[in-house]
């Protein structure tokens, strides 16, 4: 089993990156979040891996902390919730964000999510309770709070900074509003991949 990646990010995309490690290339599948917080293509990286077998299948997903990796494990034993489920949710959440919420209580936030009705939310309230903690810090909180990630996010994933500067002010009256991170980057990338931004 793989349980820690590092090596150099050789390609990423919206769904995942590629790492080298010592000439093999690993397709590592992350939740939005992992992908704003990690370096240009090129750098180096660290990942905290999930390596999920089944019998026709094996998959990476790879996490910024062992936190947000923890919480994805404790996921996958909710009734109902698969890898794509639970990559859905942390990437609109953080371990801690989730973690919160659970012992919230939080339907409404959790049935935001794509792919999240109201009755998954409760069972994974209901299964999760008190088994994610929070903490009382994020940890590597890019300057700027969510238009600054959003920035960061974008030109790691190889857009111009103009052309990032250009989008992320546009959004700013969406980020005002109570609007998740992961339909914040979507909106940013639909608009820079349609107006040829690369």
């Amino acid at each position: 089993m793989i349980g820690r990646l590092e090596g150099v990010i050789a390609d990423k995309g919206p769904d995942g990156v590629l790492v080298d490690a010592g000439g093999v290339g690993y397709d590592v599948s992350v939740p939005l979040g992992t992908l704003a917080a990690l370096p240009p293509m090129g750098d180096r990286a660290t990942l905290w891996i999930h390596t999920h077998v089944r019998e026709d299948e094996l998959r990476l997903f790879g996490f910024a902390s062992r936190r947000d990796r923890a919480a994805f494990r404790a996921m996958l034993k909710v009734s109902g919730v698969g890898p794509k489920i639970a990559l859905a949710v942390l990437g609109a959440l953080s371990g801690s964000e989730l973690a919160r919420a659970v012992d919230a209580a939080d339907t409404r936030r959790l049935s935001a999510i794509p792919g999240i009705g109201k009755k998954t939310a409760e069972r994974i309230i209901l299964e999760l309770g008190g088994k994610l903690v929070a903490a009382g810090e994020e940890g590597g909180a890019t300057p700027g709070g969510r238009l600054g990630e959003l920035s960061f996010a974008l030109k790691n994933l190889g857009f111009k900074p103009a052309q990032v500067e250009r989008v992320v002010a546009e959004l700013e009256p969406e980020a005002g509003k109570d609007m998740r991170f992961e339909d914040l980057l979507r909106s940013a990338l639909g608009r820079l991949q349609g107006g040829a931004a690369r």
